[in-house]
């Protein structure tokens, strides 16, 4: 019998747990990582939400900002709400370093305070499918405020981006994990390589 996919959660902070249920609901072995040895047994990683000033922090006292980059040369990113922000060339509001792996400006705290999150539905329309309804989980969301050509728009909310892909990379500024379907978390595994075992969990 085939091991399972694995898919690594950066695990610094933000709720590792959900997306760990989501993947195992998957048939995915989705492990915490914490380390680059963590991290290089994985075939994609999730970053979740949380702060992004207080993840880059992290990232440096567990010396994982190196790590991350040259993981994401070759194996598939997605970055959530902060993880977007962390991903992101340029960041506004304040200006602040990112790891520059997504060519997008993102602008945090978009939306307002934590007491201004919302839920919205929007079209989401992933490669070679039709239009999908998806629910969008907005906490202190950012936004995406520019983009190159090379990146697609997968969905957007007010007629900005709220899910995009870029190479086999992903960012989402709102919280998949807390929606009711896992539309977005198998498009990711098939991006990881893993088309067959997203199929067959349908």
């Amino acid at each position: 019998m085939a091991e399972p996919m694995r898919i690594g959660i950066l695990a610094l902070q933000g709720d590792v747990a959900l997306h760990q249920a989501r993947l195992a609901k998957l048939s995915v072995e989705a492990v915490p990582v914490r380390g680059a040895d963590e991290l290089a047994a994985c075939r994609g990683l999730i970053i979740p939400g949380g702060e992004s000033t207080t993840f880059l922090k992290l990232l440096e006292a567990y010396a994982l900002g190196d790590p991350l980059v040259a993981f994401a040369r070759e194996r598939p990113l997605w970055g959530v709400c902060a993880g977007s922000i962390l991903m992101a060339a340029q960041v506004q509001n304040p200006a602040q370093h990112a790891l520059a792996i997504l060519p997008i400006t993102v602008r945090r705290n978009a939306y307002g305070r934590q007491n201004e999150s919302f839920i919205a539905t929007f079209p989401l329309r992933l490669p070679g499918q039709g239009a999908l309804e998806q629910e969008g989980v907005f906490i202190r969301a950012p936004q995406v405020v520019a983009w190159q050509p090379e990146v697609a728009v997968l969905a957007e909310y007010g007629g900005t981006p709220v899910a995009l892909q870029y190479g086999h990379h992903l960012a989402t500024t709102f919280h998949p994990e807390l929606a009711e379907a896992e539309t977005m978390h198998r498009h990711f595994l098939a991006l990881c390589g893993g088309e067959r075992l997203a199929a067959s969990s349908a």
